[in-house]
């Protein structure tokens, strides 16, 4: 039996802080419980009331005889604390508090909910909150509304989670509308003891629990643990789709860091990156959340990326190609067999390919047999389908025939009956028997592609892991030496033997510090060669004029060097200028970014994208959490815009993707390894022609010790 059984069955609830006031949330809270046909048995705690809705009231829960497994606690901090502690003489299993004033103001509060937070966790009670709304369990065996809010919504097959309890209230008014059903709805609050994960294994575990929705605001479970288990959880042999939506996606990020990265990975790329490696659907709107779970909750998937679309209106048409094509499918193509049926079926003003214009005087069987028609083309593996209101429309008669399809296909179907009065009718049917129906076109076709997204993610291959042996130590010592010496940025000599103890190819180099050693160093490591400035206050070497390419001989390479020096000290007259740097010049290749950046409580966030100087101008890049292994940075690596440029695009040579995949595998491995790692850029990294490697061009490594 898992613990948090008492929190959604509970088989009776003591509400601690119950009121005789219509109005306070401990009077509503008991009238929800009692009203909504709790199946359980109910206690009322006042010492100052005899009785609350003609239920007889307790002075404390320790005069309760009966055992009891849930207590509803509505007091403020001191209170609640005391209360905590007489529920754990008590025996209960489980404490929702609802009350606020705790972590979320700080000072005693904070103290407060620390407290109970060990007192739970020593006497192994799940606790729920503070600061919450509370829990609703619809199913008609408990009938638990055990929230401050009055609408019981339908039992369902979808299961919510949020640390808001505002947006509680008004996600069950829409879904009300919208006929939407809970299994499980929960308000978590601060978190204190049961958090994301933990629901997401109780409803991963729950058989009414198909789809589950969550308002996420943080997330404050390790990272790498809740990627790992939640990736179980929308993967394997019973996978549950999550559909998430996160707030505070306007954080902008470290403007003051020291490398790309670091000025790119604000909080909300780490939370992609998380999702992203979870298996977790991200959204950007409580619409999308809805329209995304009820298309989920149907529980069938496109084998693959064809879609036809059947409209009476070409306008709406046009607008679900569009959208289709943007959420990553593409129109079927029909097979003349199937066309040559449409024929039967439709007049000739009709469009018989994809999109199907059935004319705005269709009725119910100009719908039923196109429908039927196409959802059996071998060429389509899901069906979208448009009804506008016009007056010889029979929006019902459509719904029933949509619907009597629907029940013996596999394919699956949405609809877009747009409108609403004159619509409602159908809506209601099509809703009543889980066909997913959206008043808009692009909210079905958006569906439709998050339908497919969770089909690739659930088909997605899985491929060997890499195998490679690298230099722990070596580097180790490297890093130690910089960290005891009080230096937070490595050299990029000392940055290049860090690379190379993780198998990164660079190229020869060595430090001038006057014109004539720059010209010795560059005819011995041969021509051409790139010339930088090394200081650890010049991060940026460009912006400071601190790099010259291309030098082919020895005058260039002495004139390259006093012009660097020069342009340098003018930069920055306070910089420590410690040389020069010649390298050998890079043999051509496509440039990328890779880069690392340390956020506080999640670990180590990388990221890979198109490079060179315009990186942060493009910004065509993507994150993801370490650790990562092969088949995480095989998706990365597709997941950015520019992929098709390492495919190769018009006659060139693909370059060496799965050496960049390994570099990015080992890099990985690096910060997991040497924690102490803040910052790196490795920016550009030439990719050359398949079979031929990649070369490190330049590297920022900044450091500090792990929190």
């Amino acid at each position: 039996m898992d613990k948090l059984d008492a929190i959604f069955s509970p088989e009776s609830i003591a509400v601690i802080g119950a009121s005789s006031q219509k109005g306070k949330v401990g009077h509503d809270i008991f009238a929800n419980i009692l009203y909504g046909g709790f199946q359980g048995t109910l206690y009322p705690v006042n010492p100052k009331a005899r009785s609350i809705l003609s239920v007889k009231c307790y002075q404390t829960i320790a005069h309760i005889l009966d055992p009891i497994d849930l207590a509803m606690i509505i007091l403020p901090p001191r209170p609640a604390l005391k209360a905590v502690e007489a529920c754990i003489a008590k025996g209960v299993k489980g404490v929702v508090i609802v009350s606020a004033g705790f972590k979320e103001v700080g000072g005693e509060g904070l103290e407060m909910e620390r407290e109970i937070q060990q007192l739970c966790q020593d006497a192994d009670i799940r606790l729920v909150g503070p600061n919450c709304l509370g829990v609703i369990n619809p199913a008609p065996g408990v009938s638990l509304n055990a929230s401050f809010s009055n609408r019981m919504p339908k039992p369902g097959n979808i299961s919510f989670i949020s640390q808001s309890g505002a947006l509680c209230t008004a996600v069950l008014d829409f879904a009300a509308d919208q006929g939407f059903g809970f299994s499980k709805f929960i308000s978590i609050g601060n978190k204190a003891d049961v958090d994301e994960l933990d629901l997401l294994r109780y409803y991963h575990a729950d058989p009414n629990t198909d789809v589950v929705m969550i308002y996420m605001e943080e997330l404050s479970c390790d990272a790498e643990t809740f990627i790992r288990e939640v990736r179980e959880m929308t993967s394997g042999l019973n996978p549950t789709p999550v559909i998430t939506i996160k707030s505070g996606t306007s954080d902008a990020g470290a403007a003051a860091a020291a490398s790309h990265t670091g000025s790119l990975a604000g909080s909300d790329a780490v939370y992609d990156a998380i999702f992203s490696q979870s298996g977790i659907m991200r959204c950007n709107t409580v619409n999308e959340l809805f329209d995304y779970a009820k298309a989920l909750a149907c529980k069938k998937v496109p084998r693959g990326d064809k879609i036809a679309i059947v409209t009476n209106a070409g306008g709406p048409g046009i607008i679900a190609t569009d959208m289709s094509e943007n959420s990553g499918l593409k129109l079927a193509d029909f097979t003349e067999d199937t066309i040559q049926e449409l024929h039967k079926y439709l007049p000739p003003t009709a469009n018989f390919h994809n999109p199907v214009d059935v004319i705005g005087d269709a009725a119910r069987d100009r719908y039923e047999n196109t429908l039927a028609t196409v959802i059996s083309d071998p060429g389509v593996d899901s069906v979208l389908i448009i009804l506008t209101p016009q007056s010889m429309t029979d929006a019902m008669g459509t719904a029933e025939a949509i619907v009597n399809i629907a029940r013996s296909e596999v394919k699956p179907i949405v609809c877009a009956f747009m409108g609403v009065v004159d619509v409602s009718d159908g809506v209601h049917l099509l809703q009543q028997n889980h066909v997913p129906v959206y008043q808009f076109p692009e909210s079905a076709a958006r569906a439709m592609g998050a339908l497919y997204a969770n089909n690739r993610w659930l088909s997605r291959r899985r491929l060997p892991q890499y195998e490679m042996i690298h230099d722990v130590k070596k580097a180790q010592a490297i890093i130690d030496g910089y960290l005891e010496q009080g230096t937070d940025t490595l050299g990029e000599l000392d940055g290049n033997e860090i690379l190379k103890c993780y198998g990164f190819n660079t190229l020869e180099m060595a430090l001038a510090t006057h014109a004539d050693g720059a010209a010795d160093i560059a005819r011995k490591i041969g021509f051409p060669v790139v010339m930088k400035i090394v200081s650890p206050q010049i991060l940026h070497k460009s912006d400071a004029g601190g790099v010259k390419v291309g030098l082919d001989d020895e005058v260039a390479v002495k004139k390259a060097f006093d012009s660097i020096m020069k342009n340098a000290r003018k930069y920055n007259a306070k910089a420590e200028l410690e040389g020069v740097l010649v390298q050998k010049m890079v043999g051509g290749g496509k440039e990328v970014i890779l880069g690392v950046t340390r956020h506080a409580g999640s670990g180590h966030v990388i990221m890979f994208g198109l490079g060179g100087i315009f990186v942060e101008v493009y910004k065509d890049v993507v994150f993801r959490m370490a650790p990562m292994g092969r088949n995480v940075v095989r998706r990365m690596v597709k997941a950015i815009k520019g992929y098709p440029i390492l495919t190769g695009l018009r006659g060139e040579s693909p370059s060496d993707i799965e050496a960049l995949e390994k570099n990015l595998v080992s890099l990985s491995a690096m910060v997991k390894n040497h924690p102490e790692i803040k910052e790196l850029d490795i920016n550009p990294l030439f990719v050359h022609a398949g079979g031929e490697g990649t070369t490190v061009a330049d590297i920022i490594i900044t450091l500090a010790p792990p929190a």
